[in-house]
């Protein structure tokens, strides 16, 4: 049976063609699965048994091309070998190495390559180390509070930060990830955003959040009593929306005249993804705070934040930390995460591909009938939008699911019509062929069949 799977579900590095069946929107839950928390929303039913760069097989023999990657994390591809090798090493030597007890080696050397790493003239110089995004956000706002002596956070609306208490107050992507939890944190200030790309009544949108900005500061929480200003560089789950030209100086401007640190919450958009190391370099302005996690480690369970060495020694120690904080195994994955992407030339790569998967959706853009209104974002984080005004409700998570059913991963974002495309940094020309003609083929039979 496992073999008749596998003929029937091929998808080959040469093409795809229409009989090659994939039942990973259909499947049967494992009969264990109502044992794991119904919290967790899940796409598909299939169990993932191996990967390999952009490929994972199911434990039927399936194989998929993964245009999701854990929702970016698995930066450099599935089990990709230099970081294999680097985790292997690593294991034979020691797995865990207390942060709040000791110093070990990867992560003294992962702050040298992340110093090396931040963006030219940031002054971004000093690191600490957590477990995930959402505790990185939490360290942020923790460090911005004990800097300035303010208590309160301003975000932007549509802005995603994480499922905790605290950084699901500041989540205004969807309600769903707050929905029911209340109540929510104290000293969250929400400003407004013109998802400039449908407000054409919005002239100049930077202008216009710069007047919300001020507006929040009068109306909501006084400069006095702000200590930060948390946002994505780009949207990523309220549609990987980038922002307009101007919009991080003007950030950065509102910030000093505050005296508001301006925190980056590049959780999502770092590490390659957008085509520079850090989605902020695509401007001149620069963040007091950075934030990252997701693609540093390429699936190893890492994040943190960087700032500047006077911002953190307003820290007092034990205020930081956690249990799993900078493991020594996922430091030493991190570095050869950095050293990779160096070595290797995966931004000129990043670029390339991004490119081709823009144009080639262009073009289906062009074609005029499969309802796209929009494609957009910075390197290999890529939306394509449908026009709500013509597409039936929920045609996002139809072509997705078609999508699956011919072999590619590729997940809806935002609360508009918008499917996300966040393939590993490593994609090849090839592949990207392959998941634009599954891409179409979905178009086709959402929209005309």
């Amino acid at each position: 049976m496992r073999g008749q799977l596998r003929r029937l579900s091929r998808v080959g590095q040469r093409g795809y063609s229409r009989r090659w069946v994939h039942t990973g929107h259909t499947a049967e839950p494992p009969a264990n699965a109502a044992m794991v928390g119904s919290g967790i929303g899940r796409m598909s039913n299939m169990v993932v048994e191996s990967g390999k760069g952009c490929w994972v097989w199911t434990e039927n023999g399936e194989k998929y091309l993964d245009f999701a990657t854990g929702i970016g994390v698995v930066s450099l591809g599935h089990c990709h070998p230099k970081v294999t090798a680097a985790v292997h090493e690593q294991v034979d030597k020691i797995w865990h190495a207390q942060v709040n007890i000791t110093h070990h080696k990867p992560m003294m050397e992962l702050v040298e390559n992340l110093k090396g790493a931040m963006p030219s003239g940031s002054g971004l110089d000093t690191f600490l180390f957590v477990t995930s995004g959402s505790e990185a956000v939490e360290c942020a706002v923790k460090l911005a509070r004990h800097a300035t002596k303010k208590p309160n956070v301003i975000v932007i609306q549509g802005g995603y930060h994480g499922r905790t208490l605290l950084t699901m107050s500041m989540t205004t992507s969807k309600t769903i990830y707050r929905g029911g939890y209340g109540p929510h944190a104290a000293g969250i200030h929400v400003c407004p955003y013109p998802f400039y790309q449908k407000s054409t009544h919005i002239d100049d949108p930077v202008a216009w959040t710069e007047e919300q900005l001020e507006l929040v500061i009068t109306q909501q929480t006084t400069a006095e009593e702000t200590g930060c200003l948390v946002i994505e560089p780009v949207l990523g789950e309220g549609g990987y929306v980038p922002h307009p030209p101007g919009f991080h100086e003007m950030i950065r401007k509102f910030c000093d005249k505050h005296n508001i640190l301006w925190v980056a919450d590049e959780v999502q958009s770092g590490f390659g993804r957008t085509g520079k190391m850090f989605a902020v370099e695509h401007w001149s302005a620069h963040p007091d705070v950075l934030i990252f996690a997701k693609g540093i480690a390429t699936g190893m369970p890492l994040a943190g934040i960087a700032s500047r060495k006077e911002l953190m020694a307003t820290q007092p120690g034990g205020s930081q930390g956690g249990t799993y904080a900078g493991n020594a195994v996922a430091c030493a994955a991190a570095n050869a995460v950095l050293k990779t992407i160096g070595e290797d030339n995966v931004l000129n790569n990043v670029n390339a591909r991004g490119q081709q998967i823009r144009d080639g959706l262009s073009a289906l853009h062009k074609e005029g009938k499969f309802h796209i209104i929009d494609v957009r974002g910075p390197g290999l984080m890529i939306a394509l939008e449908f026009d709500t005004k013509t597409a039936e409700k929920g045609i996002a998570a139809k072509v997705s699911k078609a999508c699956l059913s011919r072999g590619l991963i590729v997940l809806p974002t935002g609360i508009y019509e918008t499917l996300r495309l966040i393939p590993a940094l490593i994609i090849t020309e090839e592949e990207v062929d392959i998941a634009l003609k599954i891409i179409r083929e979905a178009l086709v039979d959402v929209t005309q069949s």
